[in-house]
């Protein structure tokens, strides 16, 4: 296959606030005052809290005979109101950040189409912002995954077929162009998407079901996004972004409350806590629904993974705040403020007492399969090993980068797993220096054990990443293919191709800790560069 127009190291290296040729361990959890250049950034709590649009359809669209739902954006610069007093220039869906929530219904298909409306050149960094949307969460065919180099450039467009086939789930779109995405994704081009089955149990619905995406930024004198990488070793800013509000504010009746929870920063990690302390009931994880509610009280996630919790706050008083705070990760960059999220403040409402909380029924497994979450080292029908690490300047998986899936013409892979194949992965980190959220393409995926040890209880539902922390060994499950339905035969039909493994330290992932896998053999049909991006009409 011939490489695409645009290559990954046409004209890279940012040499933005004197970013250094190699990365180097931050030693553990470091501490300063701020990052940012401006003097006066808002204080926190002192912010109303907002919540993401919903997208609506903007009409139909027929394809292979299948009527779909059309669902339409723009990927376009504004100005958006972050800091108050300024304006800062970023990408977004359809002008906003987060972009537009997508509601789908499972089993529904539609079609996102995805317009490149973008400038010629990044505002400060100078390159073209080619752009590739990845629902991350979802099994979609390898041309509508985001497959990095799968490029729409500005004045092109994309249509993405999603088929909604995944359980009910938090997940999220984001962009993934090849060595762009900390850029792009840091510039605003994020959103949410939350899959659907009927029926709740007694989890929160409606008003009371509220997406936090948080992240975390730096800003220049003027107000503008500064971006440090720390020298490859991934952005850490000292401003907290809820839905894209510093320390936001959000009321709360006396009663419960879902909070889906995104991490969607690129280099931070957290160890959330509610202050006063009070429990979390996690409810559901990357893939879905927990196998029962776990409460906790502490809550370590790494970038992109997502938890749903219930909060109650019913037996709270009236104007009491309670806060929702970050403890920090080793080696993660603390800073004045970063200790902090966002803030609850309990409203003048009568307490709801509530009936006792319960998961909706799981939907029935493919005939034949044992379900995910009942899969054990036992199933595995092969096992492989992944080492994460450092060197010659770049990250590496088995010492091999996407430069070098680019050079065998995107067809080498680190396995291949024949539909259906049930195999056992072993991720091993064995630095001291720095973490790596690993996000495995395509699949859900069961964690076994970290370090020969039971993984936390608030993992213990279907994962999409993992949070591969300092010198830590962490065994998977998963079967790979995942069942779309059946045939006229009653036999599984699975999606096959190319997906990609990663770090979700995007500035690991750009310099170069991606690679890919296959499932089942090369075709036409399932080849990641099969529906290219279209060009906009003239008008």
């Amino acid at each position: 296959m011939d490489q695409p127009e645009i290559t990954r190291r046409d004209a890279l290296k940012i040499g933005t606030l004197g970013a250094a040729a190699l990365a180097l361990p931050l030693s553990g959890t470091l501490s300063a005052k701020r990052v940012s250049e401006l003097r006066n950034l808002p204080r926190p709590y002192t912010l109303p809290f907002r919540r993401p649009t919903d997208l609506l359809p903007s009409g139909a669209v027929t394809v292979d005979g299948v009527q779909r739902l059309l669902y339409t954006i723009e990927q376009r610069q504004f100005e958006a109101d972050v800091i108050p007093g300024f304006k800062t220039t970023m990408w977004g869906y359809n002008r906003q950040f987060p972009g537009p929530t997508i509601r789908a219904t499972r089993n529904v298909p539609i079609v996102v189409r995805q317009a490149n409306y973008l400038p010629d050149k990044h505002p400060t960094l100078g390159y073209l912002p080619a752009t590739s949307t990845h629902l991350h969460g979802a099994p979609s065919r390898p041309q509508y995954d985001g497959y990095a180099n799968d490029l729409t450039r500005p004045g092109q467009y994309k249509d993405y077929l999603y088929d909604n086939i995944e359980e009910e789930r938090t997940i999220w779109y984001h962009d993934h162009a090849v060595m762009r995405t900390t850029t792009n994704v840091y510039m605003g081009l994020a959103g949410l998407y939350v899959v659907r089955n009927p029926g709740e149990g007694t989890l929160p619905s409606g008003e009371f079901d509220i997406p936090l995406m948080i992240t975390d930024a730096a800003f220049t004198s003027r107000g503008q996004l500064l971006f440090d990488d720390n020298g490859e070793s991934g952005i850490n800013g000292d401003v907290i972004l809820v839905n894209g509000v510093p320390w936001p504010v959000l009321p709360v009746q006396r009663r419960r409350y879902r909070f889906r929870i995104l991490v969607g920063s690129l280099g931070r990690g957290y160890r959330l806590q509610l202050s006063p302390q009070a429990p979390m009931t996690v409810v559901a994880t990357d893939g879905g629904l927990m196998p029962a509610p776990v409460e906790v009280t502490t809550l370590k996630a790494g970038m992109a993974e997502r938890y749903e919790v219930v909060v109650d706050f019913s037996a709270l008083r009236a104007g009491q705040r309670v806060e929702l705070r970050n403890l920090g990760v080793e080696n993660a960059i603390d800073y004045d403020d970063t200790d902090k999220v966002m803030a609850f403040q309990v409203t003048d409402s009568p307490p709801l007492r509530e009936a006792p909380l319960t998961l909706p029924p799981a939907t029935a497994a493919v005939p034949g399969e044992k379900p995910l979450m009942d899969l054990t080292a036992a199933d595995a029908v092969r096992r492989r090993t992944f080492r994460f690490r450092r060197g010659n300047g770049l990250w590496t998986i088995d010492q091999k980068t996407w430069a070098d899936v680019e050079r065998s013409g995107f067809e080498d892979v680190l396995a291949d797993p024949k539909p259906g194949d049930v195999e056992l992965w072993e991720f091993q980190n064995n630095s001291g220096g720095w973490f790596h959220p690993i996000h495995v393409h395509l699949v859900d995926f069961k964690v076994l054990d970290r370090n020969g040890r039971p993984p936390q209880p608030f993992e213990r539902g279907p994962k999409d990443v993992v949070y591969l922390g300092e010198n830590e060994n962490i065994r998977i499950i998963a079967r790979f293919g995942g069942a779309i339905g059946t045939d006229a035969a009653g036999q599984p039909i699975r999606r096959t191709g190319r997906y990609m493994i990663h770090c979700h330290n995007t500035s690991h992932e750009d310099h170069d800790m991606m690679y890919q896998f296959r499932v089942g053999e090369n075709t036409a049909a399932n080849d990641p560069f099969s529906a290219p991006a279209r060009n906009l009409p003239a008008s």
